[in-house]
């Protein structure tokens, strides 16, 4: 056995092709034509022991710029928050781990009843009524809020913030084409929706408004005011939210919000280089049977002992797509429990010390940029823990990360690149685990790169 980690021998081999009727493994492929086979050497390195592969593997992971070796102002989506270890060793638990569809309660009470907690935990966050089992990330979410809307209304247009998140836009748009839906953009002032432009945008044929608070820029978003405008043309309110900010901030669900969607990172999930994530779905009741993904109900066994059970879905949902309200069938549950233990662990004072902390570090930071030569503050609107800043005219940002980067920082997302109009301007993120000297170092650094 040349490979010890495949468990098939020499003779395990020999005898599945005497069953199949064939006298070598290149018989397997005499269906496709010769002159389409590739008959060279693939250009690649020579086969590593192990010790040889584990050196090469680390040397090639070293070269990202991880959250341990560089102290990180980038947010735009994903971020730099404190992970309790708790969080780790409670998810490298077995029964966890290697967790399965969990069609059959009877075996899976552990998996089903984790579930329960993080949707319980996400409709106090939210204020709504019911919250599904996760979704794949937040954009997914908010696509399938649209999906949802859309149906709900029957109606096809959906007007979204230019606010919201870019990469969560492109995601609506291409689930949006494949439903038919009209996508309408509302453009933003000042930092936040306009709710004049988003008032002209809002007609009869409108199914829901998507507003995202706070919002890509970091600003938080008039909810109350916007659901007004959408309501009195009887579509739906779709908030986008971070969940940590709600920490601080009114729920969505108390102002007005029919749906509420985010992404769970902040609570405990790590960067990991882009993903994944894990997303949520929260909703009034009048909506909840048609809600995506997963939903674990509460309920008693024949003793009256209480358990848990997958629940208000038909089957269609997970096996006859065509009579699903959605293709979404499953869940981010390993990252939904390390939300829950997040959560829990925490408590709602410390969800709300956490929150706090962000916003207080976010201000100063900018308080000082503020009080800088060269630097300036676009927008003016309330903000959470992310702000733009605007740096000196000509100013390569591309140029200014990569020397940032030799300091040991990670700068701050370039906006130009989905916001034309806000050239020479960074998207900073201040989390809890910033401390004042590295803020106050960070700034020196950027000015010195200038």
């Amino acid at each position: 056995m040349k490979h010890r980690y495949l468990p098939m021998t020499e003779q395990d081999r020999e005898e599945m092709m005497r069953t199949i009727g064939i006298g070598s493994v290149e018989e397997l492929f005499r269906d496709i034509p010769d002159e389409v086979r590739y008959r060279g050497t693939l250009p690649i390195s020579e086969a590593l022991d192990e010790m040889a592969l584990l050196q090469h593997m680390k040397r090639l992971a070293d070269k990202n710029a991880d959250f341990e070796r560089y102290v990180s102002f980038l947010g735009a989506g994903l971020y730099d928050h404190h992970i309790p270890v708790v969080i780790r060793h409670l998810l490298s638990r077995s029964e966890f781990y290697t967790a399965y569809t969990p069609y059959q309660p009877e075996i899976s009470q552990g998996e089903l009843q984790a579930m329960f907690e993080f949707q319980s935990y996400i409709c106090e966050l939210t204020g709504m009524a019911v919250a599904n089992a996760s979704m794949y990330d937040g954009s997914t979410a908010l696509a399938e809020a649209a999906a949802l809307a859309a149906g709900a209304t029957q109606r096809r247009r959906i007007v979204v913030s230019r606010a919201v998140h870019p990469e969560a836009r492109q995601v609506l748009l291409s689930k949006a084409r494949g439903l038919r839906i009209d996508i309408v953009e509302a453009d933003y002032a000042d930092g936040a929706t306009d709710l004049e432009r988003l008032r002209a945008c809002v007609t009869g044929e409108t199914a829901a408004v998507i507003v995202q608070s706070p919002n890509f820029f970091g600003c938080i978003e008039q909810v109350r005011a916007i659901g007004e405008i959408v309501h009195a043309c009887g579509g739906l309110l779709v908030v986008s939210a971070n969940p940590l900010s709600l920490g601080l901030l009114e729920s969505p669900g108390k102002l007005g919000a029919d749906i509420v969607v985010g992404d769970a990172q902040p609570f405990g999930i790590a960067a990991s280089l882009g993903g994944p994530t894990c997303g949520y779905f929260a909703v009034g009741k009048a909506l909840m049977r048609r809600m995506p993904g997963r939903i674990v109900g509460q309920t008693v066994d024949r003793d009256g002992k209480r358990g848990f059970v997958l629940t208000l879905q038909a089957r269609e949902q997970h096996i006859r797509r065509e009579k699903a309200t959605s293709n979404i069938c499953s869940n981010q549950a390993l990252l939904a429990l390390c939300a829950a233990i997040y959560l829990s662990v925490m408590g709602k004072a410390g969800i709300r010390e956490v929150a706090d902390l962000n916003v207080q570090k976010a201000h100063y930071a900018s308080g000082l940029f503020a009080g800088r030569p060269g630097f300036s503050l676009p927008f003016s609107s309330p903000f959470f823990n992310e702000f733009v800043l605007k740096l000196p005219e000509e100013t390569d940002i591309g140029r200014i990360r990569s020397r940032l980067l030799q300091f040991g920082y990670i700068g701050g997302y370039r906006l130009e690149n989905d916001y034309p109009e806000l050239k020479g301007c960074m998207l900073l993120a201040v989390t809890e685990r910033r401390t004042k000297s590295e803020i106050e170092r960070f700034i020196e650094c950027l000015e010195g790169c200038i």
